[in-house]
């Protein structure tokens, strides 16, 4: 109980300095609203929130970077939005998230697939206005995924059983502690083929083509930017100065002014972040619960 009592007051008391100390060092990040074209990053995994992982994988969130596409938008100085792309893809609904936002903004919109845009990353990029795609770039992967381990073979190995308790034929639809039965996979693959569909009449709007144009592309498969070219995913092939003269031409102007939009975070924001993420993988520890698998673009 003393050495609970230890450590109940270390955190209190890094949690209050963290506090006192945001209060005097200057924000590693924050929203200028200088500039005539607006640059905004989706960089990282696509999901809706972003969970924490402040030393883990770089996470997109969707929730962020749609706010960040309404103040551009709304901002009068602004006359055009690029969004630079480097991203594998992530969940579904945040992709959507994002593409619905880019859609909707009344500015010039383009993007510059810098060295990944997969899958929901590519997703975004075709609801710009105009895509640059670095040459060597990964590009496209138009697919959805949704995997899991599954520990059935290991738990029978070691004398584990699943107690299977449910109300409800399919409420544990996925679960990893057994075996899919094939009526399960069906209906999980007809899940993934209607939002394939939705991934590709997306893409055959965003990009003015055929819908039986995409499918033939819609395998998965990535391609390069050099390629993507040929295969009209993209407009054009190059580097950030590409896109950057796009703007200028489309603008009618000899010079524009590229201002990065970003979330604000303080310390104390970094610091709760990592704090909370501690906290939310200990709770993780004491309580199970059978994941789902998550659909992925």
């Amino acid at each position: 109980m003393g050495n609970l009592k230890t450590i109940i007051f270390v955190i209190l008391a890094l949690w209050l300095s963290a506090f006192i100390l945001s209060a005097f060092i200057p924000a590693p990040g924050g929203v200028f609203v200088d500039g005539n074209v607006a640059l905004i990053k989706i960089d990282g995994v696509i999901m809706t929130e972003d969970p924490g992982s402040f030393f883990g994988t770089k996470i997109a969130s969707a929730s962020e970077i749609v706010k960040l596409i309404e103040l551009a938008d709304e901002n009068p100085s602004v006359e055009a939005i690029l969004f630079e792309i480097n991203s594998p893809g992530g969940s579904a609904v945040a992709s959507l998230e994002i593409a619905s936002a880019i859609k909707d903004a009344n500015k010039t919109t383009v993007a510059y697939i810098r060295e990944v845009g997969a899958s929901g990353g590519y997703w975004a990029a075709s609801a710009t206005d105009y895509i640059v795609a670095n040459p060597l770039a990964v590009t496209g992967s138009i697919g959805v995924i949704s995997s899991y381990l599954e520990f059935s073979g290991f738990m029978e190995k070691y004398g584990i059983s699943y107690q299977r308790l449910v109300a409800g034929k399919f409420k544990d639809i996925g679960t990893p502690y057994r075996n899919l039965t094939s009526e399960e996979e069906k209906i999980l693959l007809e899940k993934l083929d209607l939002i394939h569909d939705y991934f590709v009449s997306a893409v055959a709007e965003n990009r003015g083509m055929n819908e039986s144009e995409v499918k033939e592309l819609a395998t998965g498969m990535f391609y390069l930017g050099a390629e993507a070219e040929e295969l009209n995913l993209v407009d054009k092939t190059g580097d950030l100065e590409t896109a950057k003269n796009y703007i200028k031409d489309k603008l009618k102007v000899d010079e524009i002014t590229l201002v990065e939009y970003k979330e604000h975070s303080s310390f104390f924001d970094i610091f709760s972040a990592k704090l909370n993420e501690n906290f939310f993988f200990f709770g993780k520890g004491l309580v199970s619960s059978d994941e789902k698998p998550l659909i992925m673009t």
